[in-house]
């Protein structure tokens, strides 16, 4: 397939990019900024595409992969909240698909937020978490004969890229090693599913192999607390696991933690499902190792 990966250069769509070419598969990424040159995500065909802003959509695709949806770190300085997630998420995202399908392709994978079908109760009220929901909707409404549009929609994603700079997991590595001291070290209460960029990646190569058209699949690797998962950075670091505190924590505020400090958001994704999309599950420590080791230099 030639597939278009836009936010290609990012953490999540550059893992996806390099898996699916692996596979074999023609692949181009897209965005507003290329990536870095002498990288294996730079040694990729750039197409600058700003989804927000574009009235057209490359030609010449066969398959959309789409991981630049917005959320609570992209949020421009200045911008009202309430207008902001609809603009980019509700109505431009849906809109780009359109163009895609317009544009030929055929199959196209938007990879979303879990919020609204592991925790639905989120939706009234918090408009980043209704907007997520829109967009889903909006993209799988398209779905019909000779365009399948489905979402694979992940949890709190870990992972690195070679040669790429993620700069949340070098300040993970950083506080792991002690390198933030007198910052207290601690983990928050409450815990969370997360899912590695490979098995990410994986169900993204199975969403578009094998996933059925209008279909929202809810994935997730493992149910871990927060301090197991911070302790996964201390241990690769060499250092005991952190204490549990109960007070904001400097590298995960509580506005990043949407079911509130000291709740736990936990699932088992479907086992149907997870065997149709074909992902590895219990990656996260392997995966933090990877990175612990490919930032702890710097």
């Amino acid at each position: 397939m030639k597939i278009l990966v836009v936010g290609g250069a990012g953490m999540i769509g550059g893992h996806a990019a390099l898996h699916l070419k692996s596979k074999g598969h023609d692949v181009s990424i897209a965005g507003r900024t290329p990536p870095t040159p002498g990288t294996p995500l730079g040694e990729l065909p750039f197409i600058k595409v700003d989804y927000i802003n574009d009235t057209s959509f490359p030609a010449g695709f066969d398959a959309l992969v789409f991981c630049a949806g917005q959320d609570v770190r992209h949020i421009p300085e200045g911008e009202d909240n309430e207008t902001y997630w609809k603009k980019v998420n509700s109505v431009a995202v849906p809109r780009f698909f359109q163009l895609a399908r317009d544009a030929g392709v055929k199959v196209a994978v938007n990879v979303g937020s879990f919020y609204p079908q592991a925790a639905p109760h989120l939706v009234a009220g918090n408009r980043y978490v209704e907007s997520r929901k829109e967009s889903c909707e909006g993209i799988r409404a398209l779905n019909g004969t000779g365009f399948r549009t489905l979402s694979v929609n992940a949890p709190f994603v870990v992972g690195t890229v070679p040669g790429l700079v993620v700069p949340m997991f070098v300040a993970y590595t950083q506080y792991a090693q002690g390198k933030f001291a007198p910052m207290p070290e601690f983990a928050p209460g409450g815990g969370v599913n997360f899912i590695s960029t490979q098995s990410l990646a994986e169900a993204v190569e199975g969403a578009l192999e094998r996933g059925e058209g209008g279909k929202a699949y809810l994935v997730g690797d493992e149910n871990l607390s927060y301090q197991q998962y911070f302790g996964f950075f201390f241990q690769a670091a060499g250092r005991d696991v952190p204490p549990v505190l109960d007070q904001e924590h400097p590298m995960l505020p509580d506005a990043a933690i949407f079911a509130g400090r000291g709740n736990d958001l936990f699932y088992e994704p479907d086992a149907a499902e997870t065997a149709t999309l074909g992902y590895r599950r219990n990656d996260i420590q392997r995966t933090v190792n990877q990175i612990v080791a490919q930032y702890k230099d710097m």
